[in-house]
């Protein structure tokens, strides 16, 4: 018995959202978390939902799936799928069409699979209770939809736990198990947030794939406004509980009518975007809280185009865009303002002079020793993490390491910082050699000189202390000033520093918000007057509008203390943006290394190449050549022979008698300074094509 929805008008919108409303209901009080919101998805059509972290996109996700828990709750509107409303579905009725009509894919992979069960057990259940499915013929379509999901060697696959897959793995197995009953409607709620560029760019090139064999209509939720370009038909952008703007993703993206679809392109790194002449423009004040909405336009005390009297006098509506293809603004003045005019709040800053050599490493190595048996038995292997490293960084540059999972980007930090000690080579930090030093070893001096913003803001600040405690706490330690009204100055000056009020002094974190959290990171790190500053992905964990304002906060600061930063980064957008040079890591080695200008246009290396045809770009003026790296990368325990890179490298073929596979490649300038390591002829180098192409305007 298949639970399918069978008499419905394939004319017809698959989902249709009207008028949504949705509150969460506290002992204190109703929180609406999303107001009169609709939209549309026709048959095989893709909708890309996007907007900042708290403006209810997941929410409209599970109310799809009416799973708002205990304290949410639908206050009006409708919710149509394939013609009948869910939102007045008894609980058996949607038992029916969830997992079978309508699917999901959670941002975190592991959430959904049960780590008991094997990948094959829990792919047939779906089809087993569903379509009453029997158990071999379950079995034998749970194998082919894991060749579908492009996953080598099926049958060890399926029968493979979940702990023995990669991530990128994992998350093609949740699509697999989406697909299972070919729905009609696929929810992705962020899938791939967690993952590398390059395992994204191929789980973005089989959804699209599958959408299209399955006739699967899809409504896809992300922050990241290149992905919903390279995925999505339409897009609804979403602001404080509200969509703000609708309509075709290219017409959007090129005509947008809103003036905070226009703010969030400003606030991203395109081509072209320098730090110094044409720097990001950040979304002034804050996001407001659900229950603290201000009265008229939601966007209102953030819009350049504001008008008082009139955009704060009543809620306003959602209003058609003549001409378009359903394109639609939630705007008063769209037909008054100037889209075509530039910003002008742009200000050219002054490029920072790059200094003396700060820190010099030369062959640095980092091993680990790991016990292959249970409870520490067994044979010893030896990790590589860190192979040959050589580098210099300058006073006032900003130096990138980018590369993906598991190449021994954070391994590299902990050494510096001396939270690992290296295996051999040599750290000169202000001519004192370090690689040997633990922290603890270290003198104060030299732990405040080198500092650390971590990735995750929430994980590095203690709940139970204020800020300015915080702070004076990391005064204390570095031995500053002589006497407590010193130290409380000097944390006053550092929250200006990293512009917050100085009243957040007495704030604890709970109260603030992500891109606050992590200036109060920042801040902490300049406490000892840090001179080399350790930024390990500072901004992935934060919305695109506060990543313009941290990232222009860190250069404003490296501008005012001739700071040195090593910005470990994936997005290669913000390190095209931020970075003076730009060193790629590959499973422990450096591959290729240069200025941000050598390293982003031809000759690459290889995984460069493909690094680089990997990053989505929210610009429809840009094209970029699709190169998407086959199998994982493989482990730093059981590295393969000769160059690294070898096994997934599609120039492999191009190097005669089989030179990859036996010998490690020389690091070999191939001009100005500019370095890669790989067999590749000159003459294979120099006919490289650039990976992204801006077509003139």
């Amino acid at each position: 018995m298949s639970d399918k929805i069978t008499d419905w008008d394939p004319s017809t919108p698959i989902l249709q959202i009207e008028n949504l409303s949705i509150s969460f209901f506290t002992r204190m009080r109703e929180i609406p978390a999303v107001m009169d919101f609709s939209c549309t998805v026709r048959a095989g059509e893709a909708m890309g939902l996007v907007g900042e972290s708290g403006c209810g996109k997941s929410t409209v996700a599970l109310a799809v799936m009416r799973d708002l828990g205990k304290n949410g709750r639908i206050t009006g509107g409708r919710i149509l799928f394939k013609s009948r409303d869910l939102t007045t579905m008894s609980d058996e009725e949607l038992r029916h069409i969830r997992g079978s009509e309508i699917a999901m894919i959670y941002q975190e992979p592991m959430a959904s699979l049960n780590p008991a069960m094997k990948i094959g057990a829990q792919l047939a259940e779906v089809p087993m209770i569903h379509e009453g499915m029997a158990k071999a013929d379950a079995w034998a379509l749970a194998r082919q939809i894991v060749a579908d999901v492009r996953l080598p060697d099926p049958d060890r696959i399926i029968n493979s736990y979940p702990h023995q897959l990669s991530g990128g793995q994992q998350q093609r197995i949740v699509i697999a198990m989406a697909l299972m009953s070919k729905p009609a409607l696929l929810i992705l709620d962020e899938p791939t947030t967690a993952l590398d560029v390059t395992v994204e760019a191929g789980i973005v090139d089989l959804v699209k794939d599958l959408g299209e064999k399955y006739g699967t209509s899809m409504l896809f939720i992300s922050h990241n406004l290149g992905l919903v370009m390279d995925v999505c038909d339409r897009i609804c952008v979403m602001y404080s509980g509200e969509a703000v703007e609708t309509g075709n993703v290219t017409e959007v993206f090129d005509e947008m009518r809103h003036p905070y679809t226009q703010a969030l392109f400003r606030s991203i790194p395109l081509p072209g975007a320098d730090k110094n002449s044409r720097p990001l423009i950040s979304i002034p004040g804050n996001f407001p809280l659900p229950h603290e909405r201000p009265p008229g336009c939601n966007f209102g005390p953030r819009c350049d185009y504001f008008e008082k009297g009139r955009c704060d006098a009543a809620d306003v509506a959602m209003d058609e865009v003549p001409g378009g293809d359903r394109h639609g603004t939630r705007c008063l003045k769209w037909r008054e303002i100037d889209w075509t005019a530039p910003p002008a709040a742009r200000v050219a800053k002054e490029k920072t002079p790059i200094g003396k050599v700060v820190l010099k490493m030369d062959d640095l190595k980092k091993y680990y020793s790991v016990s292959s048996g249970a409870f520490g038995g067994g044979n010893k292997k030896v990790v590589k993490a860190n192979e040959t490293l050589s580098f210099e960084a300058h006073e006032g540059e900003t130096l990138a390491i980018v590369g993906e999972s598991g190449c021994g980007k954070s391994t590299f930090a902990k050494v510096l910082m001396g939270l690992e000690t290296a295996t051999s080579g040599s750290i000169m930090l202000f001519d004192e050699n370090v690689q040997s030093t633990p922290i603890q070893k270290r003198n104060t001096d030299t732990v405040s000189r080198v500092q650390m913003v971590f990735q995750n803001p929430f994980d590095t600040l203690n709940p139970s202390m204020n800020v300015g405690r915080q702070i004076i706490r990391a005064l204390e330690i570095f031995k500053y000033g002589n006497s407590d009204q010193e130290r409380h100055n000097r944390m006053l000056e550092l929250l200006d520093l990293v512009k917050l009020p100085r009243a957040f002094a007495d704030r604890m974190p709970r109260q603030l918000s992500g891109g606050q959290k992590q200036r109060v990171g920042i801040a902490r790190a300049f406490a000892g007057g840090a001179k080399v500053v350790v930024a390990d992905e500072p901004v992935s964990a934060l919305d695109v509008s506060v990543q313009a304002a941290v990232t222009d906060l860190l250069m404003d600061i490296q501008r005012e203390n001739k700071t040195t930063l090593l910005f470990i980064s994936h997005d290669l957008s913000i390190v095209r943006y931020l970075s003076d040079r730009v060193l790629v890591m590959y499973l422990g080695h450096v591959v290729e290394t240069g200025t941000t200008d050598q390293v982003f246009a031809p000759p690459y290396h290889p995984y460069t190449e493909a690094l680089l045809s990997a990053v989505p770009i929210a610009d429809t003026h840009v094209t970029r050549q699709r190169i998407v790296l086959e199998g994982d990368i493989p482990s730093a325990l059981n590295p393969p022979p000769g160059c690294p890179f070898q096994t997934r490298c599609r120039w492999k073929s191009q190097v005669p008698d089989g030179l990859c596979d036996r010998e490690m490649p020389p690091m070999r300038d191939v001009g100005g300074g500019h370095q890669i390591k790989c067999h590749l002829s000159a003459e294979i180098l120099a006919r490289m094509e650039p990976v992204i192409k801006v077509a003139a305007e």
